[in-house]
């Protein structure tokens, strides 16, 4: 066994056997008089839910996530090429997919015994927006080692516009004249051929400008709408915690006036068994008086008549 053999064995187990498991293993290493490898697995942390839900995607459902790399990477490059059609086309593929993604992630948790909170999704988003344009972030995700969710908050790429390419011919210069063209003049050229070049390609600027301004939109309102939809379900959970607990503190409301009420019967009895005591007293006192004097009349008649 070597140390990638035991991190991906434990990486790929549900959270709640990972520590025994991790611990099992670590033992195993020492027992092999392997320490410095025992002591490498030991260290392992434990995955968060989410993060095993994301690399149990990257292990068993990988078809889909090594499309958004492959995705991830051709943005990349894209950007440092500075290939504005291509970081658009990018951008079109990217919510979509980050988008199935995260349904395929929340369904096989749920079909693993793990379904998770609705503040999750955001969390598995983020993961999968940072494994786009982090290469760093890409690799983890496709290791399927995760030990929490991860975030971008680095610079994400974006089209540049580039600076329209000025028409044949020198600057000031009318193309193929050897006269100064006057300021703002439209410069002449093959039936106005350069004039046309220009608009063209100022209409693709703004075309490849407004494809990514509504690629970033569209992606905004859809992280917007998971975020409202988690607001919802925190929510409509606080809300069944409230009657819970309303509920429960009416019960308890209840229970409290009925001890109320049969403490308050118990101290009237206490005091009337008080009173009845007192009362007993006092004629156990003058029966006892009574008897007295009766033995002692008793006492006197027979004395008198012997």
């Amino acid at each position: 066994m070597d140390f990638d053999e035991a991190a991906d064995r434990l990486y790929g187990m549900v959270p709640e056997e990972f520590t025994s498991a991790r611990d099992a293993l670590a033992k195993e290493a020492k027992a092999a008089g392997d320490a410095a490898l025992a002591k490498r697995i030991k260290a392992l942390r434990k995955p968060t839910v989410v993060a095993w839900a994301v690399n149990r995607t990257a292990r068993d459902d990988g078809e889909d996530l090594g499309r958004l790399l492959h995705l991830g990477l051709r943005l990349r490059e894209a950007w440092r090429a500075q290939d504005a059609d291509a970081l658009a086309e990018a951008g079109r593929e990217r919510t979509p997919l980050i988008s199935r993604l995260v349904r395929s992630v929340r369904a096989g948790a749920e079909a693993a015994g793990h379904p998770l909170t609705p503040a999750a999704d955001l969390e598995i988003e983020r993961t999968l927006d940072a494994a786009v344009v982090d290469e760093e972030a890409a690799e983890q995700v496709r290791r399927g080692r995760l030990t929490r969710p991860l975030s971008h908050s680095g610079f994400t790429p974006a089209p540049v516009v580039r600076p329209v390419p000025e028409p044949a011919g020198k600057p000031g210069k009318a193309a193929g004249s050897g006269e100064k063209a006057e300021p703002g003049a439209v410069r002449p050229g093959r039936d106005g051929a350069g004039e046309g070049e220009h608009r063209a390609a100022e209409r693709d600027r703004r075309v490849r400008e407004g494809e990514t301004a509504l690629a970033e939109a569209e992606r905004a309102a859809t992280e917007a709408e998971r975020d409202r939809a988690r607001r919802e379900a925190e929510r409509a959970d606080a809300a069944r915690e409230h009657e819970r607990r309303t509920a429960k503190v009416e019960t308890l409301t209840a229970k409290l006036a009925r001890a109320r009420a049969k403490l308050e019967a118990a101290a009237d009895r206490l005091e009337t068994a008080r009173r009845e005591e007192t009362d007993a007293g006092r004629a156990a006192r003058a029966a006892r008086l009574r008897a007295e004097e009766a033995r002692a009349a008793l006492d006197e008649a027979r004395s008198g008549h012997e």
